[in-house]
């Protein structure tokens, strides 16, 4: 077998429910292999290992020592990213990071730095990205369809039970969550409203505990956001809202207006019609979304593309990856978020 054909060795470092999302994912991808699991509890490590006959550690430093690894999956609470992708890429692996990137900007740019000093990739899971509506829409935005943008709107008002907070150790906790349901849930949103209009150039925020009063970040939250371009738009995320909602984007312009919600175009209509128009409003996408309700009923079809394309990266094949710095660029506009709903003025945000 030459080099070129041969599975990428993958490690997945957590052993919570998106670690066994990425498992599965990498067990659907013929250029992949899971070869090692590292977590802080021994026992989850070995079962998550086992089922896919890769090796277990409790440290990341001996697994990066010991094991037989291209690749870091990383998916463990949002605020100790870092302490798993800058040691890998020290250590010379390529790295794939659950979203947030991190919790702060000031971490994504150290992580980003770390990236660039070692020559590795760092890139940011978004599985949202990958989904056939989402497609769709952002060619439909790179073609011009909608003329001048206008109006953005991202909504992801889900539901989540006391539980969900109250069994775990690290959500609805600014240290290890680094804020509530839009870091956590409206990130998703917000990486695909960014994607489809620009960076924000500024944003006012409002956001409260009202379904949840034991947690210390918000599960309720509205946002106005102003674009470069001068477009405006809205951002509502939250975990508040029983049963749960999908997700959806809405993107209009003076040519045209599309929705999405999870991963299928429910709207398509532009002044100017084109051939194959009609398919995309017949249903276009849907394979990827889930846990409005339920944290554990997310696809791993999105993830699936998403290590794929990060193993064709590290093959040196063309792929399409989101780096670290496009990555980060949600967790700048949600730390600008937080930052309004906390002053009560008009916040910049800031690049990566």
């Amino acid at each position: 077998m030459s080099v070129a054909s041969q599975p990428v060795k993958l490690a997945i470092v957590g052993s919570g429910a998106i670690a066994q999302t990425h498992a599965e994912a990498i067990g659907r991808i013929s250029g992949a292999k899971l070869t090692a699991v590292c977590s802080r509890d021994p026992e989850k490590a070995r079962l998550l290992a086992d089922r896919f006959g890769a090796r277990s550690f409790t440290k990341i430093e001996d697994m990066l020592g010991e094991a037989d690894v291209e690749g870091v999956l990383v998916s463990t609470a949002s605020g100790v990213h870092q302490d798993a992708v800058i040691p890998a890429l020290r250590a010379g692996r390529h790295v794939l990071c659950e979203k947030p990137l991190e919790i702060s900007l000031e971490r994504v740019r150290r992580m980003i730095g770390e990236a660039e000093a070692s020559n590795r990739i760092l890139a940011g899971f978004f599985p949202l990205r990958f989904g056939a509506g989402a497609a769709a829409l952002r060619e439909a935005v790179d073609a011009g369809r909608f003329g001048r943008l206008t109006f953005l709107s991202a909504r992801v008002k889900w539901w989540r039970d006391a539980d969900y907070y109250r069994l775990s150790t690290w959500r609805g906790r600014w240290d290890l969550d680094g804020g509530g349901a839009l870091m956590n849930q409206g990130i998703h949103a917000v990486d695909l409203l960014q994607w489809f209009g620009g960076v924000p150039t500024e944003v006012s925020a409002f956001s409260g505990q009202l379904a949840h009063p034991g947690i210390e970040v918000e599960d309720t939250l509205a946002a106005i956001v102003r674009f470069e371009g001068g477009a405006v738009g809205t951002i509502e995320a939250a975990t508040s809202c029983y049963p749960g909602l999908n997700l959806s984007l809405e993107v209009s312009g003076n040519r045209g207006t599309a929705v999405l919600e999870n991963d299928r175009i429910t709207d398509w209509r532009f002044e100017f019609e084109l051939p194959g128009d009609d398919a995309i409003r017949s249903g276009e996408g849907g394979q990827v979304g889930g846990a409005v309700s339920d944290p554990k009923a997310i696809s791993c079809e999105g993830h699936r593309h998403q290590i794929a394309s990060f193993c064709e990266a590290i093959r040196g094949e063309p792929a399409r990856i989101i780096d670290g710095r496009h990555a980060g660029r949600a967790v700048a506009i949600v730390e600008a978020i937080y930052r309004s709903a906390a002053s009560g003025k008009v916040e910049t945000v800031f690049k990566p």
